[in-house]
């Protein structure tokens, strides 16, 4: 189960501004998001880069001692870094069921994105996290204001599960054959994290994605993992603005 991590990680305390290192991928095959077919050359990939628009970056809120959320400090980054002729978008989500909600919805209604990438930590992993899968019962752990929902799921009456158009095992495989160590999943941990990715999938047509960041390892220093969140987020084939 991927929970909040309990631990900051380096990289943005003291208020000194990181040194960004260069993440470089190398060309390989992805996948089109609606046939599900690998193209063989990466100038043929759609990604997100491509033509203009707004993608928005969710990270979250305090959670229990922690007056930053490490989640919310990479979404920063990012914002400071940029997406080339994107506009980035930052949003922090409150460690809460009803506000959470509530923002996610506000996000689809008001800036109509492009695309929406939610961060969230993966408690003791060493390596980035993609996830496929939003799921929409069983939430049974209470938020930061002792709240846990009556029915125990996101969206009354909505699907079991709803999946990302993006075929995050592609990406992941195009990622680790430039030798960066990602790994696939399809249990976000029915908390928060997965929560605010279904409540995304479901307003947005399912264009968004779930990444866990580690709280463990090189890669927990903001330094290192903001540059590799922005190679990430550059090669997603861009999703159908329809589903």
């Amino acid at each position: 189960m991927h929970q909040i991590h309990k631990g900051l990680p380096g990289g943005f305390g003291g208020g000194q501004r990181p040194k960004w290192t260069t993440v470089e991928l190398r060309k390989s095959k992805a996948a089109d998001p609606k046939t599900g077919q690998s193209t063989t050359s990466s100038a043929n990939v759609r990604c997100v880069m491509d033509g203009g628009g707004v993608v928005v970056v969710t990270g979250f809120g305090p959670f229990r001692q922690f007056l930053v959320n490490p989640s919310w400090e990479a979404a920063q980054g990012l914002k400071l870094l940029g997406l080339g002729e994107w506009t980035v978008s930052i949003k922090e989500l409150p460690v809460s069921y009803v506000k959470t909600q509530q923002v996610i919805a506000e996000i689809w209604q008001t800036l109509k994105p492009k695309l929406a990438v939610h961060l969230g930590i993966a408690r003791g992993s060493s390596v980035v996290i993609l996830e496929q899968t939003g799921k929409n019962s069983s939430y049974r752990d209470k938020d930061v204001c002792g709240f846990c929902p009556e029915s125990h799921c996101c969206v009354q009456g909505g699907p079991e599960k709803l999946d990302s158009v993006i075929n995050m095992r592609v990406v992941s495989k195009q990622l680790r054959r430039a030798g960066i160590d990602v790994v696939y999943s399809r249990d976000a941990g029915r908390y928060l994290c997965d929560f605010a990715y279904y409540c995304s999938l479901y307003h947005g047509q399912r264009r968004a994605a779930l990444i866990h960041v580690p709280s463990a390892g090189s890669l927990a220093s903001a330094d290192r993992l903001v540059p590799l969140l922005r190679t990430l987020i550059q090669t997603i084939p861009r999703p159908p603005q329809k589903v």
